[in-house]
């Protein structure tokens, strides 16, 4: 398969490029936490037009899951962006920037949040990438001890200001 659609491991899904009609299945995606259905939904045309500049950058890879079970309700499985970031710092490396990682609440608890993160690495590790890089909310500790079992380190303190 091209590196636009893969098979994540043994989860029974696949994972691909987001196309423009799979916005509304990734906004749904990023609404269903606490979080997110403060801060997610309402005007469409925001992320018709934020996919349109992410899908148009070649250092982004905007990707969904979808399962390839039979009795698949055709809803995404999960999200997550990937960047490319090109710096000067570590001798020049390439850092691979991992945003938005969703699990649809039926897909939880089964590994596929791990075959998204291994598969995340390999784009990374295939595209340059000599480090991989994540940020989530303070608030969100069961994310956080799902990253720490997948190697990541807290290892910075990140700061953030609206614009």
């Amino acid at each position: 398969m091209p590196d636009s659609q893969q098979r994540l491991g043994e989860s029974g899904c696949i994972v691909r490029r987001a196309t423009l009609e799979d916005v509304p299945g990734i906004v749904e995606l990023l609404r269903d936490d606490t979080l997110g259905s403060t801060r997610e939904g309402g005007d469409a045309a925001g992320y018709e037009r934020a996919f349109r500049e992410i899908d148009g950058d070649p250092r982004q890879f905007l990707a969904v899951v979808e399962s390839t079970a039979e009795n698949a309700d055709g809803a995404l499985a999960g999200t997550m962006q990937l960047t490319l970031i090109p710096g000067l710092s570590r001798g020049g490396a390439t850092r691979l920037q991992i945003e938005a990682v969703r699990v649809a609440a039926g897909h939880r608890g089964a590994g596929l949040g791990g075959s998204m993160l291994a598969w995340a690495e390999q784009h990374g590790h295939r595209h340059g990438a000599k480090l991989v890089q994540l940020t989530t909310d303070k608030s969100r500790a069961e994310a956080h001890r799902f990253y720490e079992r997948h190697g990541y380190t807290a290892s910075h303190e990140g700061f953030k200001k609206p614009l």
